[in-house]
Order: C-alpha cells, then sequence, then structure tokens
C-alpha cells in the first residue's frame, strides 16, 4: 500500500467503515469560515475529523497521541490539508504512534476544483 492516496480513491471510499479521514487545518479552514482565497470552495470533505496538526505535533509520546485522536489500533487514517504538506507532517506523526495513516497530497486544493465532488461546512 502506498502512503499517497489519489481524490479518486479517497473520493470512492468516503463513509468506508474502518477508514477515518483527518483534515489538518486550523478550525477556520475545516469550517469553511476561512481558507485559501484560490479554492473555489471553503469547507471539508464529507465525514472528516478536525484535528489542527500543530495541536497534533505538541503531542510528543506515541500514547499522548493515540489518547488524544481516540481511535482504535487497526484504522486506516488518511489525512489531508490545504495542499498536502500539513498533511505529510501529520502521518509521520500518526506513523510513529503506530496508526496506518496515508497523505491525500492533492488535498483541500484539490478537492475544492471539483465541482462533482460532495463537501460539507461546519
Amino acid at each position: 500500500m502506498t502512503i499517497d492516496v489519489t481524490r479518486e480513491e479517497l473520493a470512492s471510499r468516503i463513509g468506508e467503515n474502518g477508514l477515518v479521514v483527518i483534515d489538518v487545518r486550523t478550525p477556520e479552514e475545516f469550517s469553511g469560515a476561512g481558507g485559501y482565497p484560490c479554492d473555489p470552495r471553503q469547507g471539508h470533505i464529507p465525514g472528516a475529523r478536525n484535528l489542527d496538526v500543530q495541536v497534533l505535533a505538541a503531542l510528543s509520546r506515541p500514547e499522548e497521541i493515540r489518547a488524544h485522536i481516540g481511535l482504535p489500533e487497526g484504522i486506516e487514517i488518511v489525512a489531508y490539508c490545504h495542499s498536502g504538506s500539513r498533511s505529510a507532517i501529520a502521518v509521520t506523526i500518526l506513523r510513529r504512534a503506530g496508526y496506518e495513516a496515508r497523505n491525500y497530497v492533492g488535498s483541500w486544493h484539490e478537492w475544492s476544483r471539483d465541482p462533482e465532488l460532495p463537501f460539507e461546512t461546519a
């Protein structure tokens, strides 16, 4: 299994049992109240959980990370942000904590451009 996830794969797996999508942007970006003006839509991928990468990076021990996230072992996590950079950091942290984590490199910058893909605002 590759560490990166494509838009097509993620779109086909939204809502799948055993898959958790984590948006590591700020709460403002996640809610759609803030974001980059280059994105035609603001919000998040349906069903995604928000976990700001700065909060995640502040946790140092794997057990702290697992306790904060509260997900069982064996769950697959796909992380995304705006352009794949913050989510790459999150994937590294999540993998160190023992999770099977992958990065959606295209992230919100790519997802927001496809009008066929669903999105939510909080």
